[in-house]
């Protein structure tokens, strides 16, 4: 077998497809480029030539690499295909599986979305346990394109908990609004990865995939300023608090017809809900209604108030379904 060089078109020995081999990740896989445009990790052993690279086709390439320039020395980027709602600048992070039928002990692909008319400078981000930032990825991603960052297994999921996404917007060659230089932490929840529903129809792959949005026209999905000091106060404070039962504001007579209070507005029961989703914030207000309710079934008459936020009523109804199925007799 002929060794595998840039610029072969190549199909795969043991599934359906190919494309052309753009580089190299290690000596026993390569980059290649499919039909649609993505650059795949690929076996080198999986790689079947059907078409040589082209000694002098190679060498245009190469040149074309080293990124053009006139005579001036400005460099020459081809035209963008530019949207009207790509002025606004959408991001966001796609982990696919390689093996979907087989997600307890497949691999993982990521990919970096730009569906904007911008180039960004960007990196890729992931924090260790000792809270220290490592860079995964850092490179140029042109306007309305996706990008390979990198393969990972199970055992690297921990490594991920935490990753970060920075970036600086900007175009050639013409004018442009100038954007805010962008940095977002993500929290990855591994065991998503686990769970088939959890990969669902995108905008961006013909596959399922689970996506983070980085930012969705020009705003950050969801920056996080919370330094590591605090997140770990937070966390104790979590902890304590879900053990000792809530204080309800009581009027300083003890009668039976004294009126409960108990203001469920989640910044009155947590000092900070970094880190926690719409969903856990509502467990969490829930579990802390039941609590009252359980510590008061025995007093006759008594009356409670709970206070929450007018909203979309979405902590009411919830609080209306619990009263329903637990606290007919109330």
């Amino acid at each position: 077998m002929n060794k595998l060089q840039v610029g072969d078109t190549i199909r795969f020995l043991n599934a359906v497809g190919g494309g052309k081999v753009k580089g190299f990740l290690n000596k026993q896989v390569a980059i290649v480029e499919d039909e649609y445009g993505f650059d795949i990790p690929v076996l080198i052993s999986e790689c079947v030539v059907i078409e040589p690279a082209k000694e002098e086709k190679l060498e245009v390439e190469e040149v074309a690499e080293i990124a053009p320039t006139t005579e001036t020395g400005i460099e020459v980027r081809d035209e963008v295909e530019e949207t009207p709602e790509g002025e606004k600048i959408t991001t966001c992070l796609a982990y696919l599986p390689i093996d979907k039928k087989n997600l307890s002990t497949t691999a993982y692909e990521c990919y970096f979305v730009n569906d904007s008319n911008y180039y960004l400078f960007f990196t890729y981000l992931g924090r260790d346990d000792n809270a220290e930032w490592k860079t995964r990825y850092k490179g140029e991603i042109e306007p309305n394109t996706k990008i390979f960052l990198e393969e990972f297994d199970k055992s690297q999921l921990n490594e991920m908990e935490r990753v970060c996404v920075q970036f600086i917007a900007f175009k050639t060659n013409k004018p442009f609004e100038l954007k805010n230089p962008c940095s977002v932490e993500l929290r990855i929840d591994p065991v998503k990865f686990y769970k088939l529903h959890a990969f669902r129809e995108n905008d961006y792959f013909n596959e399922d995939a689970l996506v983070y949005y980085i930012t969705r026209g020009d705003m950050p999905e969801r920056p996080m300023t919370i330094s590591p000091e605090e997140a770990e106060r937070f966390l104790k404070e979590k902890k304590h608090a879900d053990r000792k039962p809530l204080r309800a504001k009581k009027t300083a007579k003890k009668e039976k017809e004294d009126i409960i209070e108990v203001d469920l507005h989640i910044d009155q029961l947590l000092d900070t809900t970094a880190g926690m989703s719409n969903a856990e914030i509502l467990d969490y207000q829930l579990q802390k209604f039941n609590e009252v309710m359980q510590e008061n079934l025995h007093r006759k008459n008594q009356r409670i108030v709970f206070i929450h936020g007018k909203g979309e009523g979405i902590l009411k109804n919830a609080i209306l379904k619990e009263l329903k199925s637990k606290y007919r007799k109330c």
